[in-house]
């Protein structure tokens, strides 16, 4: 899901926190999953990624993936164009594991096609490593724990979140918190951003 649209959703997960009894696993999976993920032309059908929007765009997310190099573990990707592809503003699908909130590319918004796998031992540091960032438009929550769920998504500083793989609802409300924006898109509050409130006093009737 971090891949789609190569990267440049503002609702991307490009944040992953996994217990550290399936740390390692995940890993391994995210791993495989970005390197099976084909990087061409968007003019081509088929199931693959194209380029980033535009030149500056493409050496924002090499410069992050060069600062994450120096920061965490690469696992899959890395710098310059994936192989086979020798101009373009394509960028390789990239994980990087041991990632702490501290780091650039933790803290950065990459807007490319970019995982940040971050570890957590305890509920209580999750959702406070999720919280700790100037953002807030969507989180996603995975676990087979419907209180824990619920739990969860309710303590998450975000205007969405969507849990075990299920979209929002058709009228669901589109926005973020913090840095993410005010207001909202869709259904009845949607409408609501299109209306004016006044305040009358003194207003008898009988």
């Amino acid at each position: 899901h971090c891949f789609q649209n190569s990267g440049q959703s503002c609702n991307a997960p490009t944040r992953m926190l996994v217990h550290k009894s399936r740390y390692d696993d995940a890993v391994e999976t995210a791993a495989a999953v970005a390197n099976a993920t084909r990087v061409g032309p968007a003019s081509e059908e088929g199931r693959h990624i194209g380029p980033v929007v535009s030149e500056t765009q493409f050496n924002k997310i090499q410069k992050l993936i060069e600062t994450g190099i120096s920061e965490a573990r690469l696992v899959a990707g890395g710098l310059g164009r994936p192989d086979g592809l020798n101009r373009g503003y394509y960028v390789k699908p990239t994980v990087f594991a041991d990632v702490t909130n501290d780091m650039t590319i933790a803290r950065e918004e990459v807007f490319g096609p970019v995982l940040s796998i971050i570890p957590f031992e305890t509920e209580e540091e999750a959702i406070r490593i999720a919280n700790d960032t100037p953002y807030g438009l969507t989180n996603y929550v995975q676990t087979q724990d419907d209180e824990k769920r619920r739990r969860v998504a309710r303590r998450l500083r975000s205007g969405m979140v969507e849990t075990n793989g299920v979209g929002l609802a058709k009228g669901s409300p589109f926005g973020g918190y913090k840095q993410s924006g005010n207001g909202r898109e869709g259904g009845i509050y949607g409408i609501e951003e299109f209306l004016e409130v006044k305040a009358v006093s003194g207003w008898v009737t009988e």
